[in-house]
């Protein structure tokens, strides 16, 4: 019999050998594209990540004027911001660099001044402080934020539709991804803003053709739905650019002139081009996931065009109809951020990842490394 207060001897040598549950703090640093961005996210095992801070930096006004972004513009802004972001972003968390467990950055794919903007950045500082390095794929970034903000399982569809890329992915795990379709050429992101430029309207041109396409009516124009007439879940969003060019210049000839209601008009048709030739596709694109039979399906969508409400609220239909759930990150955390590079390498670190100083900056880096490699190189970057 044991005497009050003792604690058994087998009962003891259990807690020596439980599993210490591990909490992780990771710094993230983001200079794919035009954003230069620093964040701090925090996670202990088994729990939801926390993202302690955010920063980003954009560079809007800087390539106004060029209708698009200038890679060596960007390159410079980012080599002068980053310092400046890690800064905000440890004084947001409240934390130092001695606090933290990694440094993470993108290390690929977009322009390859920018990408090199960070890594060097990066390397820097973990060669000061000896924090590891991890270099993580922007595009697993996106593809991965909905475990940072829903805590969702393997394995998902993930669409990742953003401003350079437009994937359908199953997600399997941090490092193991199947595409099962792209884009051959133009990325939705792309061709709404090179929409924006034919029809006069500032950049970025994703959200001045949604607004201005809230007024219009989606049915005065037709427009072609791309790829449509072929099997599979390849995507062509260049042509459609071509047509609303074309339109818009035999209304020039005809009117001379485009008034506030064509222009409305013609992004409302435009945009819904976009959303029926995405629905389609995201159809097809469910039916093979859920040949996979996953055990709890869920359909998510990720990257700055992610933000497009009517793309979301069509997403969201498709998905109730197949009787998957449907998510989608917060607006924020769409668009090009550091948060989703800090959690992408906050999961690589669990794996065991760890890179050395000679890290390299990728313009190329596909995620499914057996697919062979999507076709053509867009404004924002090369195709994945």
């Amino acid at each position: 019999m044991l005497r009050r207060g003792v604690i058994p001897r087998d009962q003891i040598m259990m807690q020596w050998f439980r599993p210490m549950v591990q909490t992780l703090t990771v710094l993230g640093l983001e200079s794919s594209c035009d954003d230069t961005a620093a964040a701090v996210v925090r996670q202990t095992e088994g729990e939801p990540a926390q993202v302690l801070s955010s920063v980003v930096h954009g560079q809007t006004d800087l390539h106004s004027a060029f209708g698009g972004v200038v890679p060596e513009i960007a390159a410079r802004a980012h080599a002068e911001k980053l310092d400046v972001c890690v800064q905000q972003a440890l004084e947001q968390a409240g934390l130092t660099l001695q606090d933290m467990d990694a440094v993470a950055v993108t290390a690929g794919p977009g322009l390859i001044g920018g990408v090199m903007s960070g890594v060097m950045c990066a390397k820097g500082i973990s060669a000061a402080t000896g924090l590891p390095l991890i270099g993580v794929n922007h595009l697993a970034g996106h593809a991965l934020t909905p475990r940072l903000t829903d805590g969702i399982t393997f394995p998902y569809l993930m669409l990742l539709v953003s401003g350079g890329h437009c994937q359908y992915l199953i997600a399997h795990g941090p490092e193991q991804f199947t595409r099962l379709g792209g884009t051959i050429d133009d990325a939705p992101g792309e061709a709404f803003d090179k929409t924006a430029r034919l029809l006069g309207l500032p950049q970025p041109g994703g959200p001045s053709v949604e607004a201005e396409a809230h007024d219009g009516n989606p049915k005065r124009f037709r427009f072609p739905r791309p790829l449509l007439d072929r099997p599979g879940c390849d995507l062509s969003f260049s042509g459609l650019k071509t047509a609303l060019m074309r339109m818009r210049d035999q209304i020039v000839a005809e009117k001379g002139g485009l008034t506030r209601q064509d222009r409305a008009d013609l992004c409302a048709g435009f945009q819904q081009a976009v959303v029926d030739t995405l629905a389609e596709k995201t159809r097809r694109a469910i039916d093979l996931y859920l040949d996979t039979s996953p055990a709890e399906p869920v359909i998510a969508v990720a990257g700055g065009v992610a933000a497009n409400t009517a793309i979301r609220a069509a997403l969201e239909s498709i998905s109730a109809d197949s009787g998957a759930r449907f998510t989608a990150p917060p607006l924020h955390l769409c668009t090009d951020n550091a948060a989703m590079i800090a959690y992408a390498g906050l999961e690589r670190f669990r794996l065991g990842a760890r890179d050395g100083l000679d890290l390299s900056a990728r313009p190329r880096w596909p995620l499914d490394q057996t697919s062979p490699a999507m076709l053509g190189g867009g404004r924002k970057g090369a195709k994945a």
